[in-house]
């Protein structure tokens, strides 16, 4: 008898427990795939560094696009430039050589990611060339391992990433090659072969993942091919079941022809996407520093980089908006930050490090931007049940009327982060409040380029 109910308690408490990890909840369906919930990270972090490295550092012109615009497009510009920079006969795959990263240093790399303020990072350990960062297997003499640097540039700067800071280290991949023959075939065959993804997209993906652990993949890259063809669909229900990552992945939205702004993870739409209003679905505003390019360019002006007052204000609209941004850096070939990004991300962390409360793990407000005074934006803490009010510009005449929350009388309180007194205020009612702002010398501002008010009890 005993023993009979000890076997009893044992299948009842078997019953009783989660299902197995290893079970296989998503098929390789678009239906099933874009049913999982996005892992709940994602949208507490809101702001991330993107980090564009490849041979197109060497040449450094024009964009990271370089080897399409010289050979494919056959761009003047940069024909010009190869003429006068480099001897008859010189070919892309010679820039290998040249992509030394003597100056890499994964660590003061970490720190500096760090002191920005983001919350993840995502490397391109292969850009649309083939040449990846990493010792592929699947990319034999065309890896940084073999030439150039010869180092594994994502395990050097995974590690220290996760040894240095609490950033989530993520990966961009290319799905295509512009100039791999296998893809180039395929292509010639309106993709009724799978030469290519088989044999080296598909293999790379699993390596990247199995080897480095990335809580972030970012796809890219169709070449105009549908998902069929890449199977994208399967890797992603092994992504989401079986890998060692699939229960804080995330993805994004590129994965073959069609898919942008329809399937996979978040959404990215398009590049630097910023639409300005709520979206139903968790999105993702990836943009760049430098305005012209995603890789860095010597012949890069300073009007061509945004200041940090244009990327606050990005982070803003993006955050209230339900967004996350990726803002892009542009390593040089040696392995140097330039100082321009250098100072942005610190200017940026700066600014997190007072306003920070507002951004991070905030949620979507009834309204996203005032109805009565430009360039305020709202994020919200439902819990906490605060209010924030971002204003981007500082209001000369000492008050700041907000159109969108209704304060409660000897209820309502109003704060400026950064500065330790409650602010008087004046309710206009239905019409909204008026703020009275502190007259402060420059010196005794919060900081320098946007500022947020911390409003309790409103509606």
């Amino acid at each position: 008898m005993v023993r009979l109910v000890a076997l009893s308690l044992v299948l009842l408490l078997l019953c009783l427990l989660p299902p197995r990890g290893d079970a296989a909840p998503y098929e390789p369906t678009w239906e099933s795939l874009d049913s999982r919930p996005l892992p709940a990270w994602f949208d507490e972090v809101k702001f991330g560094i993107f980090i564009h490295w490849g041979l197109f550092s060497v040449p450094s012109f024009g964009s990271e696009w370089f080897w399409w615009y010289w050979k494919k497009q056959k761009n003047e510009a940069y024909i010009k430039f190869m003429e006068k920079n480099y001897p008859p006969g010189f070919s892309y795959e010679d820039f290998a050589p040249l992509f030394t990263a003597e100056f890499f240093d994964a660590d003061q790399w970490a720190d500096l990611l760090k002191s920005s303020g983001a919350e993840y990072v995502v490397l391109t350990s292969k850009h649309h060339e083939g040449f990846t960062l990493w010792g592929s297997k699947y990319s034999w003499s065309w890896n940084a391992v073999d030439v150039g640097p010869k180092r594994d540039i994502v395990a050097e700067l995974a590690s220290s990433i996760r040894n240095r800071t609490r950033l989530r280290f993520g990966l961009y991949h290319s799905l295509f090659e512009w100039f791999n023959p296998l893809f180039l075939s395929d292509a010639s065959n309106l993709f009724t072969t799978k030469q290519f993804p088989n044999a080296k997209s598909l293999p790379e993906l699993y390596e990247i993942v199995n080897q480095y652990h990335p809580e972030v993949l970012w796809s890219d890259g169709d070449g105009d091919a549908p998902d069929t063809y890449w199977n994208s669909t399967g890797f992603l229900a092994w992504l989401y079941n079986e890998s060692p990552v699939r229960d804080t992945v995330v993805t994004n939205d590129r994965w073959g022809a069609g898919s942008i702004c329809k399937h996979g993870g978040y959404y990215t739409c398009s590049d630097r996407y910023n639409p300005g209003h709520l979206l139903p679905h968790k999105w993702e505003n990836c943009m760049t520093i430098d305005k012209k390019s995603w890789g860095y360019r010597r012949n890069a002006q300073l009007g061509d980089y945004l200041t940090i007052q244009e990327l606050v204000k990005q982070l803003v609209e993006t955050v209230s908006c339900g967004g996350n941004l990726l803002m892009n850096i542009g390593p040089t070939h040696d392995g140097r930050i330039p100082v321009i990004f250098e100072e942005r991300l610190t200017q940026m962390g700066k600014w997190l490090s007072v306003n920070g409360e507002a951004i991070f793990s905030t949620k979507p407000w009834r309204a996203q931007n005032d109805s009565f005074t430009p360039e305020v934006w709202y994020t919200f803490k439902p819990k906490e049940n605060v209010l924030y009010a971002i204003f981007l510009n500082w209001p000369s005449s000492g008050f700041l009327v907000l159109g969108e929350p209704k304060g409660i009388a000897e209820m309502t309180e109003v704060k400026m982060i950064g500065y330790g007194e409650p602010l008087r205020w004046t309710s206009l009612g239905e019409k909204g409040m008026i703020v009275a702002i502190p007259q402060l010398p420059v010196s005794k501002l919060p900081c320098e380029w946007g500022w947020t008010l911390q409003l309790t009890k409103v509606n």
